[in-house]
């Protein structure tokens, strides 16, 4: 296994960033880290759309960034990036180099949605890759940007180049149809973006998944991955099913204050998102809590 595979391959927690009354609770994600840092997780997502980034100054970045440097504990860490224009984004990249990380993870610009297409994707994630110190990830979430997609085409060109190593696909139809499009040739690897689709896509090639629900359920998630590598397909078909409903019932709806609810009742600090978005109710908090029973862990 390449050392570029070994580092992309396995569960990846997309951390949140924990806020008590608007203010970073650095603390809490201090102790978050150090519980997720004992489980069978590959690395961690900074600063992605759970890390609720774009609600966060540069500062505050940096801020959150600093923890990740002292508590990751070995794990591969993939820093959120993406701005709404190339010259931010370099700079930020250059910023999560700074810190020691090992990826840049861009997500697309969506302010001009219009304008987004598969040229200009290409020209704007070409000149990231090119000034980039670090390894790039695409990150192909259209729910959190505007609608705006990387373009089938455009991810195959982009597979090509050295310093992009890989796409998050969070799409809803998820990263089938790249998967069967992309040359194996290339050194360039899929991760995918919810664990509703993470196990059959690692059967068409995926190599990971950077999923939500391992914030608040690491263990179950990384067991399924541990399944599928050693051909216990029958648990991991089980596991599939068992997380897919919780993910559902955890963020389907809800969001990231669906898994800041989940992480309460699992032993983790998830407290409350950064307003205008807003903690769940008691009557939701207590169906999260029933769901996660249900399926059989064990909550606080």
């Amino acid at each position: 296994m390449s050392d570029l595979l070994n580092q992309l391959s396995g569960v990846f927690a997309p951390v949140v960033t924990p806020f008590s009354s608007d203010e970073i609770a650095i603390e809490d994600l201090r102790h978050n880290l150090r519980i997720l840092g004992q489980s069978g997780l590959s690395g961690y997502l900074a600063l992605g759309s759970n890390g609720e980034y774009k609600s966060l100054t540069e500062e505050e970045q940096d801020r959150v960034l600093k923890v990740f440097a002292e508590e990751k504990a070995g794990k591969t860490v993939m820093v959120g990036c993406g701005c709404e224009s190339t010259v931010q984004t370099i700079a930020r990249c250059r910023r999560a180099a700074e810190f020691g990380f090992e990826f840049a993870s861009v997500l697309t610009p969506s302010y001009f949605p219009k304008r987004m297409d598969g040229p200009t994707l290409a020209a704007f994630f070409t000149r990231i890759a090119d000034e980039s110190p670090i390894p790039v990830l695409l990150y192909n979430a259209p729910g959190f940007a505007g609608g705006v997609q990387i373009p089938l085409k455009t991810v195959v060109e982009l597979s090509r180049h050295p310093n992009i190593v890989g796409v998050k696909d969070s799409s809803s139809a998820g990263p089938t149809g790249m998967l069967t499009a992309l040359d194996p040739d290339e050194d360039f690897h899929v991760l995918a973006g919810s664990i509703g689709f993470f196990y059959p896509t690692l059967h068409l090639g995926a190599v990971g998944g950077i999923v939500s629900l391992a914030n608040a359920l690491p263990s179950p998630c990384c067991e399924l991955y541990e399944c599928f590598c050693a051909g216990a397909f029958d648990r991991a078909r089980e596991l599939h099913d068992t997380l897919s409903r919780l993910n559902r019932a955890v963020s389907g709806s809800a969001g990231v204050a669906g898994v800041k609810a989940a992480m309460d009742v699992t032993g983790f600090r998830g407290r409350e998102p950064r307003h205008p978005l807003t903690s769940l109710g008691t009557d939701a908090i207590s169906a999260i809590r029933a769901a996660i029973q249900a399926e059989g862990f064990p909550v606080q």
